[in-house]
């Protein structure tokens, strides 16, 4: 495949970084990877980082005194150190390590959430969230009696400012979670914005930033969340592992979710006393590893440039809405390219989503099909399942343009079926 050169990136040179990128799909034919949205592939750098620890000086953190202890404690802690930069924030106390986005609003659920809840309290969310910022609140809304109440969204897959404060302002709720970019519809919400509308009532804010820490610079000052989380494995880091960001003051008020080792600063027969931030909420050996895989793709992409990652994508994303419009049958959920990241949902007339993804397998192209923990907004949009293409910086025009050609494709050859059976009836 010949690489389209990007006027904002040097995209051949960024695929020669990410060895996996050079195999060809299970159909000989060349990989084209656009399911970025569920995980990103991973540079060298991570691996070598990864395999560098388990190599040479891998060993369990903190507590160990020799000399491999120590530096793995060092290469952890220094993640933790690339992480608050990434974030923007001067605390290495407000940066917990989880297993990924979904046990980080899991551990506010747990922990802030069965403090501060109560019979008769509020949960606001966007019908736009991924299951993983729904389900917690509903069991926490089970456990405690509250309720969990959804923000609509338009059928162009907008929220307006004068929505969000009218349910803000009628509801009143103890927590305001919703996500910075919908992974289903690409929406782009007005993060510092509705930050602001939320704490004029008196809300925790939480913001899911799983589909944006991977494609735009987060400044979690400027944002002012109260909580912020996201994955390592959408960011070209490995699974397992993620990050809770948390204003220190409530973190410190927050009794710790799982108990255990490394938890705690002293434990008697009577009970335990908590270990300081961070590790107060870091129980048992943590993802380390993992923790170093991450700084490296972190580091890998601020590199590169978020901001040009973004312009990147949205130059893919715009090419890919025009040459799906082209496409009798084909409808794209959600906005505008300008108001949109990297993805693009769509449905093919007559076609389930689990066929066209097959069909577009046999032309090297690898899409996600099905509700993408998105039933309620699935719901919404009156669709059991949608196909979701998603860009990436190592992505190019010439893959948006092979994947438009088998989208159109797979249109034609169910359409024309399905002349043959009307002939027959």
């Amino acid at each position: 495949m010949t690489v389209t050169q990007s006027a904002i990136l040097d995209v051949e040179a960024i695929r020669r970084d990410f060895p996996i990128l050079t195999q060809k799909a299970a159909s000989g034919l060349p990989l084209v990877y656009f399911d970025n949205a569920a995980s990103t592939q991973h540079p060298q750098v991570v691996i070598d980082a990864m395999s560098d620890c388990y190599q040479h000086y891998y060993s369990n953190v903190h507590r160990g005194i020799h000399t491999m202890s120590e530096a793995s404690t060092h290469a952890y802690e220094k993640a933790r150190e690339i992480v608050a930069a990434f974030l923007q924030t001067s605390s290495l106390r407000e940066v917990i390590f989880t297993a990924g986005t979904t046990a980080a609003i899991n551990t506010v659920a747990r922990s802030w959430g069965d403090a501060n809840i109560t019979r008769g309290d509020t949960i606001l969310l966007t019908i736009a969230e991924h299951h993983a910022n729904i389900v917690p609140w509903q069991q926490l809304a089970e456990r405690t009696g509250c309720k969990v109440v959804f923000i609509p969204i338009s059928d162009e897959g907008l929220i307006s400012d004068d929505v969000v404060r009218e349910y803000l302002e009628n509801h009143k709720p103890k927590m305001f979670a919703f996500v910075a970019i919908s992974n289903m519809l690409g929406t782009q919400f007005p993060v510092e914005s509705w930050v602001r509308m939320g704490h004029e009532v008196g809300a925790v804010v939480l913001v899911d930033a799983a589909q944006a820490a991977p494609h735009m610079p987060i400044n979690v000052v400027k944002w002012d969340a109260d909580f912020v989380v996201f994955s390592g494995h959408k960011i070209c880091g490995p699974s397992g592992i993620g990050v809770l960001y948390g204003k220190e003051n409530l973190l410190n008020a927050m009794p710790p979710f799982l108990g255990g080792g490394a938890m705690i600063h002293r434990v008697t027969t009577e009970g335990f006393e908590p270990a300081e931030l961070p590790e107060k909420f870091e129980a048992g050996t943590p993802p380390i590893v993992e923790a170093i895989g991450l700084a490296a793709a972190i580091k890998y992409l601020t590199n590169v440039g978020l901001e040009k990652i973004h312009e990147h994508e949205m130059q893919l994303v715009r090419r890919a809405a025009e040459l799906l419009a082209e496409i009798e049958g084909v409808r794209v959920l959600g906005p505008s390219p300008e108001l949109r990241s990297g993805i693009i949902s769509f449905v093919v007339d007559g076609v389930h989503a689990h066929d066209v993804s097959q069909w577009l397998d046999t032309r090297g192209v690898a899409v996600r099909a099905g509700h993408h923990c998105t039933m309620p907004l699935h719901k919404r949009f009156k669709v059991a399942a949608t196909c979701r293409a998603s860009f990436y910086l190592y992505n190019t025009m010439e893959e948006v343009e092979v994947f438009a050609d088998a989208v159109r494709e797979v249109r034609e050859k169910f359409a024309k079926m399905g002349r043959k059976r009307a002939q027959k009836t």
